[in-house]
């Protein structure tokens, strides 16, 4: 699918001359981001042949992308009877748990994961699931089964070590992240996790560090930006930190409700009585 989906062609409403041009077609559509069109083709395609996966997979992410899980459940459903395609049993399993059936996406994520060869996503969708639901020691359980069977997916250990860093077990999970960062010192998530554990000691210092890196990486990333300037107004560094918050509610105006929060709740920081008031500190310029 990902080199169909990184081109682009307009939208068309003609009737495809076939099945595979139909499938095509959706497959452009959805990484064009035209869920509309995506949607009536992958459609198309599935009246004929309902267990298409890769129809299927269009289908299901549009779906799910648009707030609409319980429609994804049937096609999804009559795709992995056809193929036990791993892919398409995890994703019906995120749709699943989408619509409220966490307890039937929980048994499809155990039937995929009992399955060899392994998948990683699989077990990262059963941990990340088990751990909302609050079940902590099996989530780690399944991160670490995993992990046995792929020990060099990185993605796995992230999950795990945020997995501890909810249980509070800072130390596990500052070794983990640091295993994935030793491995990919230009790894943007675990610069990121590294940076929160760091904050969460109380080492601001080192964790603004880190923060820096992470946006280095990714400069347009306006959360990464408010958690540096957290860290700097902890540091005494107002200016600095201030100056990070504007930056972030500048590039996006949907972080403004964090920044404001982090501006409130930092030793060094700064409490309004009006949101209005703080949004107006916020949007003034650094001058």
């Amino acid at each position: 699918m990902g080199d169909l989906m990184s081109k682009r062609r307009p939208p068309t409403q003609q009737i495809p001359t076939s099945v595979s041009q139909a499938l095509e077609e959706a497959l452009f559509a959805f990484g064009a981001q035209r869920p509309d069109e995506a949607e009536r083709l992958a459609r198309y395609v599935l009246a004929s042949r309902p267990d298409n996966v890769v129809a299927a997979q269009v289908l299901g992410h549009t779906l799910l992308q648009r707030g609409r899980a319980a429609e994804a459940i049937d096609p999804l459903q009559t795709a992995a009877r056809g193929s036990s395609d791993p892919a398409i049993e995890t994703l019906l399993a995120r749709a699943l748990a989408a619509a409220g059936r966490s307890d039937e996406a929980i048994d499809q994520l155990r039937r995929t994961t009992a399955r060899r060869l392994p998948f990683t996503l699989a077990f990262l969708e059963l941990g990340d699931q088990l751990a909302a639901a609050g079940r902590f020691d099996e989530g780690i359980a399944v991160f670490e089964d995993g992990l046995a069977l792929t020990p060099n997916a990185a993605v796995l250990r992230m999950g795990l070590g945020y997995l501890h860093l909810k249980r509070n077990d800072r130390a596990r999970a500052r070794s983990l992240f640091m295993q994935v960062r030793a491995a990919e010192p230009q790894r943007h998530d675990a610069l990121v996790a590294l940076a929160k554990v760091s904050a969460l000691d109380g080492e601001y210092a080192a964790a603004a560090d880190l923060y820096q890196r992470a946006l280095e990486l990714r400069p347009d990333d306006p959360v990464t930006r408010i958690e540096l300037g957290k860290c700097l107004l902890e540091m005494g560094a107002r200016e600095a930190g201030v100056a990070s918050l504007r930056a972030a509610t500048r590039s996006d105006a949907h972080v403004t409700g964090l920044a404001i929060t982090a501006l409130a709740t930092a030793s060094h920081g700064r409490f309004f009585l009006r949101p209005s008031a703080a949004t107006a500190f916020l949007s003034a310029d650094a001058n």
